[in-house]
């Protein structure tokens, strides 16, 4: 459930990110994706204790700033300067949660995990996401809260854990 906030314009955001993205909107990358990763990040999110904005906007922002749908190497990078880029324009963080935000977007391709819950549930909801380019998530780099909800949100994820 999206949290209304005043400082917070979701819809001025998209439209910004739809303006400027240089692939297909509703593309592997694109704005399906990122709503599924919201959907399960956040899920991860709420029983980890994770912040809920930082999640929402690592969902819309992780994958904004792709000039390709293939190798894109420097995605992350681009994403994390964006991001900090239109904090106090479409929302406001403080100094801590924009550091958490700009993280977990800049690495969260490069395979890490993280011991920060929100970082980690931002990437177990990227992971989780995997089975749209036909790659079975691995619960070795997802948190145990996401392995354990990879049955109940994925359905075709069949024996991961055996």
């Amino acid at each position: 459930m999206q949290q209304r906030r005043a400082d917070y314009d979701r819809a001025g955001l998209l439209e910004h990110i739809e303006r400027q993205f240089k692939v297909a909107w509703h593309g592997v990358h694109g704005i399906d994706h990122w709503l599924r990763v919201q959907h399960y990040a956040s899920r991860v999110g709420m029983r980890r204790g994770a912040d809920p904005l930082v999640v929402e906007l690592f969902a819309l922002l992780h994958d904004s700033c792709r000039e390709s749908e293939r190798h894109d190497p420097l995605h992350g990078e681009r994403g994390a300067e964006l991001a900090y880029a239109l904090n106090g324009t479409f929302f406001s963080l403080s100094g801590h949660r924009i550091d958490l935000l700009c993280t977990a977007i800049y690495f969260h391709s490069d395979g890490l995990t993280h011991s920060d819950v929100t970082i980690q549930s931002c990437w177990d909801g990227d992971r989780m996401d995997l089975g749209r380019v036909g790659i079975q998530p691995n619960p070795k780099f997802l948190s145990k809260q996401a392995a354990d909800l990879l049955d109940e949100l994925i359905p075709q994820s069949v024996n991961l854990h055996q």
